[in-house]
C-alpha cells in the first residue's frame, strides 16, 4: 500500500445518472468510463495496483434498465476527491463527463463527514418567514420591471409594492449596474423606499438586491447593499457559479438571505439527455450553496417546465440534507393572480409565490394591487 491509503477514510458519495445507450454492455462502458473520466481521468490498464484503483476511482455500484434506449447507474466516489468544497465537488459530479453527449446528472448523496463542510442555508424557511413575519401562509415576492426605469422610478414601485404588504420587493434578474438605474443609486434609493412604506404599514417588506455581476464585484456588491439597508440578495448562481452562492450566504460581515436565481440555468437542464436534473440544479445545489430560496420557472406559465419537475425542485429543498435546514422553492414566471389557488394546492403554504407583470394588470394603483393579492393569497 503506497503512502496515499493514509488519505482514504472509506466514506464515499453516491450519484445517480442516466446513460443513453444501444444496449447494457454499452451502458456499462459508458459508465466505467464516467468513473475513470471523473476520477483520475486516466487509462484504467495503466493504474497500479493499490488504494488509487481500489479507491479512488469512481465505482459503478448498479446499473438498470429505464425507458428504451436509457439505462440508470449508480456511481460512488471517495469523499476525499471532492475536497471539501463545492466546486470540486460538482467537478467530481458532473466535470469533464457533461462534455459527453447522453450523460445526465440526476441525483447525489452526501454522507455526513461531507456533508458537515457545508453549512448550506443562513436562514431556511423558518428563518426567512422570521424576518418577513409570515408564520404560515405561503409568502409572496415580486421583481421591479422594466429594464430601462430610472433609479426613482424603480423606488416607487418598490414603495408601492411594500406598503401593499408584498413580502419579498426584488430587484429583477436584468438590473445590474446600467447607466439608466446605477446600483448604488437604485439600491440606495429602493431601500429607503421600502423602509419608508414599512414605516407607514407597520409591515416588514424586505428589498432584494441582484448582486449579480462581475466576479470581483460581487462582495462589493453585496456589502454596499447591506450598508444600504438591503434585506436581501439576489444571485444568478449558473451565471456566477454556485460557489459564489456559499460566498455570499457564509459572509458575516453580509449575514443577509440569499435568494437563487434561474438565469442561464435552462443551459444545464433543458436536454432530457444530458445536462443535470432539475431537482440536483435547482433544489439540492442551491441549498448546498447557501441559498435561503431557490426561483424557477412554474409549470403552466411562459416556460417550458413540467408539473413533475416542478414538484422535483420543490421536494429537494426540504428532503433530508443533515443538518441543512429546509428553503423555500419559488415558483414564477408568468404567474397571474388567478393562478394562486392552484399553486397553493401543488406546493402546500411552505412556498414562495413570484409574480412580476400580474400585479400591474389589474390597475394603476400597485399598492392596492398588491394589497388585494395578500388578502386573496391569505384566504386560499
Amino acid at each position: 500500500m503506497g503512502s496515499e491509503a493514509r488519505f482514504v477514510s472509506g466514506e464515499r458519495f453516491l450519484a445517480e445518472y442516466t446513460i443513453a445507450a444501444a444496449d447494457e454492455g454499452q451502458a456499462r462502458a459508458r459508465a466505467q468510463d464516467l468513473c475513470l473520466e471523473q476520477t483520475v481521468e486516466f487509462p484504467e490498464d495503466l493504474l497500479p495496483p493499490g488504494p488509487i484503483r481500489e479507491h479512488v476511482v469512481g465505482r459503478l455500484e448498479s446499473l438498470a434498465a429505464g425507458e428504451p434506449g436509457r439505462f440508470r447507474a449508480r456511481v460512488s466516489f471517495a469523499a476525499e476527491t471532492a475536497a471539501g468544497d463545492l466546486v470540486q465537488l460538482l467537478n467530481v459530479l458532473f466535470g469533464n463527463i457533461s462534455l459527453k453527449p447522453g450523460i445526465r446528472l440526476e441525483t447525489f448523496t452526501l454522507g455526513d463527514a461531507l456533508l458537515a463542510r457545508f453549512p448550506g442555508p443562513r436562514l431556511g424557511r423558518r428563518g426567512l418567514r422570521d424576518q418577513v413575519g409570515v408564520p404560515t401562509r405561503p409568502l409572496i415576492c415580486t421583481a421591479l420591471k422594466p429594464m430601462g426605469l430610472d433609479a426613482r422610478a424603480l423606488a416607487e414601485q418598490a414603495y408601492q409594492f411594500a406598503l401593499g404588504g408584498i413580502d419579498l420587493v426584488k430587484d429583477d434578474h436584468g438590473l445590474t449596474d446600467q447607466a439608466f438605474a446605477p446600483f448604488a443609486e437604485r439600491v440606495k434609493r429602493c431601500a429607503d423606499a421600502v423602509a419608508s412604506a414599512n414605516a407607514r404599514s407597520g409591515g416588514r417588506s424586505r428589498y432584494v438586491v441582484n448582486v449579480t455581476g462581475p466576479a470581483d464585484q460581487l462582495l462589493v456588491r453585496a456589502h454596499l447593499a447591506r450598508r444600504a439597508g438591503a434585506g436581501g440578495l439576489l444571485i444568478a448562481p449558473a451565471l456566477t457559479g454556485l460557489d459564489a452562492v456559499r460566498m455570499l450566504a457564509a459572509d458575516d460581515g453580509v449575514a443577509l438571505p440569499v435568494i437563487a436565481h434561474p438565469a442561464f440555468g435552462g443551459a444545464f437542464t433543458a436536454s432530457p439527455a444530458s445536462g443535470i436534473s432539475h431537482g440536483a440544479l435547482f433544489g439540492t445545489l442551491a441549498r448546498l450553496a447557501g441559498a435561503d430560496a431557490t426561483i424557477f420557472p412554474n409549470h403552466g406559465g411562459r416556460f417550458a417546465f413540467t408539473r413533475e419537475e416542478c414538484l422535483s425542485i420543490a421536494a429537494a429543498t426540504a428532503e433530508p440534507l443533515g443538518a441543512l435546514a429546509p428553503i423555500f422553492p419559488a415558483p414564477g414566471g408568468g404567474m397571474t393572480t388567478d393562478r394562486a389557488a392552484d399553486m397553493r394546492e401543488v406546493y402546500g403554504r411552505d412556498f414562495v409565490l413570484l409574480i412580476g407583470g400580474g400585479l400591474h394588470r389589474r390597475g394603476p394603483d400597485l399598492a392596492d394591487n398588491a394589497r388585494h393579492f395578500v388578502e386573496l393569497l391569505e384566504t386560499i
